[in-house]
This record gives C-alpha cells, structure tokens and sequence, in this order.
C-alpha cells in the first residue's frame, strides 16, 4: 500500500555520448588554478571538452585551439606524490598544464590535438600502427566538418576595414580571411607583420574552384577548406602569422550602478558621450532652455541651421573613410514657429515697447510726404536701435513692409 502511495521515479533520458576523436582521462591547470583537476576528456573538432565523468553529456569546462601555437614536453618531477606525466598547451593567450599518468596517453592526446590543428597526422611521435590509423581518421573527419564551416579569423569586411582591424588590435593575430573583390565565392588573406619599426602590409587571393580553393601564389597550392587554407599559410611562414581571433572579453561600453531614492531599485546607466560645445553659452545642467534674448532680432527669411564643424580630414596617405551624415533637424524651443511674415509683424509690434522714444510716422494724405516720413523713421529707427550685431537688411525689409501697410491702410481710409 505504502509502495502504491509513493510517487513514481521519473526516469533519466539516455542520450547519445558526444562523438569525440579522442577522449580519456586527463588532469588540467590553468592559469588562474593552484593544482591539477581530475577530467574526463574529449577532443571533438577544435575544441577540448572536460566533463566530470564519462557518463556527463553536459561539459563543465572546454579549450578552445583557435589560438594554437605549439605542445611542449616538461621534464618529470622526480616526486614521490606525483609521478605523473606532465605537458603544457600554449595557446596566443594563455598556457595550461596537463598530467596524465602514463607516457603512451601523454603522445596520443599530443598526436590527435596536432592531427586536427595541423589537418596532418605527426610523424615525430613515439606512437603505434594502430594509433596513426585513428588519426588518420580524425583528419578525415576534421576536414570533412571544416569543409561545411568557415574559420573564426574569416570576417565580412572591405580590404580597408581588415588593415585598419590588424593595426588597432595586433594582440589577437596577424591573419585574416575575407571576401574578395571579385566574388564568386573567393576569399583574400591579408597580412600584417613589423619589418624594421614598419608595418608590411600584403594581400592574397584564394580563388574557389568547385569544391577547392586555390592559393594564387608561384606555385599554386590547392585546399580543401578555408582552415587548409590558414593551416597553409601559418605552416608556411613557421607559424610567424597568427589567425587574428578578436577578444570579446572585454566591454566597449562604460556603464555603472546607480540606485533610485525613490523606491530604492538599482539600474544600470550609461553615460552619454560629451558633444561638442556649441558658438552660445552652455544652458545649465537640468534646467530649462532659456529663451533667446530681446535685443536678438528675427530674419524674415528661414535660414538653415549651422551644420556641425567636422574633424579634420586624415592625411592623404592613410586610407580612412570619413562617414557622410545627414544635417540635423532644427531645434526650436517651441514646437509651432510662426511663418517669416507672422515674425516680422510681432517683432514690429515689439519694437515701440522697448524703445518709448521713438515717435510714430505722422499720417500725410500725400504719398510722397509719406515716403520721407518712412525714411525719417528708418534713420531713426537705425540711430537708436543700432547694436553690434543688427542686420541692416532685416531693418530694411521692416520699413518697406511698414510702407505697404500704411499704403493699405490709407487706401481703406478713403
């Protein structure tokens, strides 16, 4: 009864262990680890996985061997508690240590990780018939999977984008891969190495021929996929070029922890970039735009509004590319302006005010003594008014508009 009452068991789905080309205990310590961890482990392409056991599907730990530079041999310790066999992968980043506990599983984790970086089986390794057969295999398997896949150093930019990325990051490599110009479906190499102080820049062409590509060079190599065709080029030059692999470890974005007073929550803020200072004065900081001065006069035309000062131009030697922006929109403190003739009537209006001494045109039913009187006020006008910065024109403009309305209005009158 006890036994019906209890709740069934779920059963654990049994899934299929990862194809590996080569798997076995091995111990590892990074950089960051102060003694050796005991890992199942297995090399699928190019990648080390580490699991807790062999009968894990989920990877607690993986190496990434993008970043190859070479396998070393560390000589033993000649210690009572640890009779272990050591070597160490170095990588362009990093370095990590590896024991094993025999020198056969030392030279076959060695011999399968060279077979599938190098895409050719190592013949300077103290290994068995039988092992060089499964590597032979892995290779297979590892050409057959990168001929479906493209290498991380491959990117989809212009040949100026791949020098400007080689120059500004030199720490992750010296060797990428990218479109070429012709299409296609080719690719260019471009390369970046320092000769004398100087940076030697050159570009290759791999032309795509069915399912080959082929190195344009003196003699013409032929490859499976695009990592025979890195694996080419960094064999070839005794590993002095490096896959270029950017780091994304790193933030581009400054950004901070900042609490609310209010109801005590934290958000996460980023501080805009500092603009440029504008001609005017800086309006203060959180409070309102002020509005333009009295004294400031108003065109009767719409002119446009100043466009941005622009950095200046590179030098003509250096290739840069300075992007075109549209010119930004008028910013007004309200959001209705009022047409240049609605402007003008207003600033008329406003002009009696501040200044009381000015006196009005008297009314003549003569147009010509109209006329002087409208030249009277103009002088005037201009005498007391005058500042630095008042146009002569927009003066100009009121006073003819100011004739045709009283025109206007003396014609209503009779």
């Amino acid at each position: 009864m006890a036994s019906a009452l209890s709740p069934s068991r779920a059963t654990k789905p049994k899934g299929a262990l990862p194809s590996h080309y080569h798997e076995n205990f091995l111990e590892k310590k990074g950089p960051q680890d102060r003694d050796y961890r005991k890992f199942w482990a297995g090399l699928q392409g190019l990648t080390l996985y580490f699991y807790n056991s062999n009968r894990d599907f989920q990877h607690v730990d993986k190496v990434d061997l993008e970043g190859f530079v070479k396998l070393t041999d560390e000589a033993p310790l000649r210690n009572v508690h640890d009779p272990g066999i050591h070597f160490s992968l170095v990588l362009w980043n990093q370095e990590i240590k590896f024991r094993v506990d025999s020198l056969e599983s030392r030279e076959m984790w060695k011999g399968f990780i060279l077979t599938v970086v190098e895409l050719r089986v190592p013949t300077n390794l103290i290994l068995l018939p039988g092992h060089l057969y499964m590597m032979a295999e892995a290779r297979d398997r590892e050409e057959a999977r990168r001929a479906l896949v493209k290498p991380s150093c491959y990117l989809n930019v212009s040949r100026l984008e791949a020098q400007l990325l080689l120059e500004r990051y030199p720490e992750c490599g010296n060797l990428l891969l990218r479109p070429s110009g012709g299409g296609a479906g080719g690719v260019s190499v471009t390369t970046r190495q320092t000769l004398n102080s100087l940076p030697v820049i050159r570009h290759y062409k791999v032309k795509h021929e069915g399912s080959t590509y082929v190195i344009d060079v003196e003699e013409p190599f032929s490859c499976a996929s695009l990592d025979a065709v890195v694996n080419y080029f960094v064999l070839h030059t005794n590993k002095a070029l490096v896959p270029f692999l950017l780091d994304e470890d790193y933030e581009k974005v400054l950004g901070y922890v900042e609490a609310d007073n209010e109801n005590g929550e934290c958000v996460w803020l980023v501080p805009s970039a500092p603009k440029a200072p504008g001609p005017g004065p800086a309006p203060p900081a959180g409070g309102p735009k002020q509005p333009p001065p009295a004294s400031t006069p108003v065109s009767t035309q719409d002119k446009p509004p100043p466009l941005p000062l622009l950095p200046p131009p590179p030098d003509q030697g250096e290739d840069y590319v300075i992007p075109i922006g549209d010119a930004p929109a008028a910013d007004y403190v309200n959001d209705e302006v009022p047409p240049p003739s609605r402007q003008a009537a207003l600033k008329l209006k406003k002009l009696p005010k501040a200044q009381a001494k000015t006196p009005k045109p008297p009314i003549v039913p003569k147009p010509e003594h109209k006329v002087r009187n409208s030249g009277l006020l103009a002088r005037k006008l201009a005498a007391n008014t005058a500042q630095p910065f008042f146009p002569t024109a927009g003066l100009a403009e009121v006073t003819a508009e100011l004739e045709e309305k009283l025109q206007k209005r003396r014609a209503l009158e009779n």
